[in-house]
């Protein structure tokens, strides 16, 4: 019996979310790389936010959380601040080595193992990589305790939160904008093996296909996070933001007072998204790159499959503030007026008047 999360799921012929025949199947995101000019400011936010340093020399940075068994962050210093792509990690060297004679190229080293570089088909780089030295786990503080109803398990005992920078145990998932959605989707689902989560849909364009995909690993009876990889249809093709995993809400609430105290700008939050169920809050470090704090996630084996649901502002949380038009990149501005009329330009994307009018609708909505 099929299992599903998702009031909505799949109609007859629609995108099954997942390949029969992948490649490989990747295990984790390891890590993201990013560029910025100014590495000493990348770090003070980088330990405000709640990463430790793992490596530091005169052009590179790396940053890790207390679970990571590689640095989840690699800024390397660059003439202006940007995403570069992501890393994931592979099971084995055979697998790398596999995608590697599937892709037509050779293997290189990197951090200790081997890796395959590769170019998705909107352009971003991706690397995976397997054999890694792995960093040994770092202390960190234990879970809270909730009482909840009539049943309390915490007696005798008050609940604290250090104050102080959030601790983050482990890179979560990056989120992608591509003016080649489908493409790129069908790319990470046959060479890396992820399967999708949940599709969102433009409202009256549903025949069109997904715009929107939550992506997981496959790693079959074991649960793995509800996304480590998401991607819309958008005007643009780059970053949207990145999240990071922390022990527990009071870890978001706390660690988020602590990057407001130090003069960073929240983005939106605090908020349960539906998608994934997370507990949410989203920050912009200074060259407005956003970094989000989540807790609580949902989890999927492999045999749930994707749900279906319109895209619309009003179903990114289940409850919180309103969405900002920061998160959403909506402020209306000329270079957002120069995106648009570049995207209708080029016929080679499936950006066109009709996903424009729709988006529009649905980020109001």
């Amino acid at each position: 019996m099929t299992a599903y999360h998702s009031e909505v799921g799949g109609l007859h012929r629609e995108h099954p979310g997942r390949n029969n025949d992948p490649v490989i199947k990747v295990v984790e995101l390891a890590w993201l790389e990013f560029v910025k000019p100014d590495l000493d400011r990348a770090e003070k936010f980088a330990t405000d936010f709640g990463f430790q340093v793992a490596e530091r020399s005169p052009d590179v940075l790396k940053l890790r959380g207390t679970w990571s068994a590689a640095p989840c962050l690699v800024i390397r210093r660059g003439p202006r601040p940007g995403f570069v792509g992501p890393v994931f990690l592979a099971e084995s060297v055979a697998d790398v080595e596999r995608l590697a004679r599937k892709s037509g190229v050779a293997t290189t080293a990197t951090a200790g193992g081997t890796a395959v570089r590769l170019r998705d088909p909107s352009g971003f780089p991706v690397q995976v990589v397997a054999g890694l030295s792995a960093l040994a786990a770092v202390p960190e503080r234990d879970s809270h305790r909730f009482n909840f109803g009539a049943e309390p398990i915490r007696v005798n005992a008050t609940q604290r939160t250090p104050e102080g920078p959030a601790q983050v145990q482990k890179l979560g998932h990056v989120v992608l904008e591509t003016t080649r959605f489908r493409a790129t989707l069908d790319w990470y689902l046959e060479n890396l093996g992820m399967i999708v989560s949940d599709f969102l849909y433009l409202d009256g364009l549903r025949d069109r296909g997904p715009t929107m995909a939550f992506i997981r690993c496959d790693l079959g009876s074991v649960p793995s996070d509800h996304h480590t990889l998401a991607m819309h249809l958008g005007m643009h093709t780059g970053y949207v933001h990145s999240a990071y995993q922390l022990t527990d809400l009071d870890a978001v609430a706390v660690g988020g007072e602590f990057l407001r105290d130090q003069g960073y700008r929240r983005v939106w939050g605090i908020g349960r998204h539906i998608q994934g169920s997370q507990i949410f809050d989203y920050w912009h470090d200074p060259d407005r790159m956003m970094f989000e704090h989540y807790a609580d996630g949902d989890v999927f084996d492999c045999t749930v499959e994707p749900g279906w649901a319109t895209m619309n502002a009003s179903g990114l949380s289940q409850w919180g503030p309103p969405v900002s038009r920061d998160f959403l990149g909506a402020k209306p501005s000329p270079a957002l007026a120069r995106a648009l009329v570049k995207a209708l330009a080029d016929g080679g994307n499936e950006f066109d008047l009709d996903v424009a009018r729709a988006l529009m609708k649905a980020m109001s909505a």
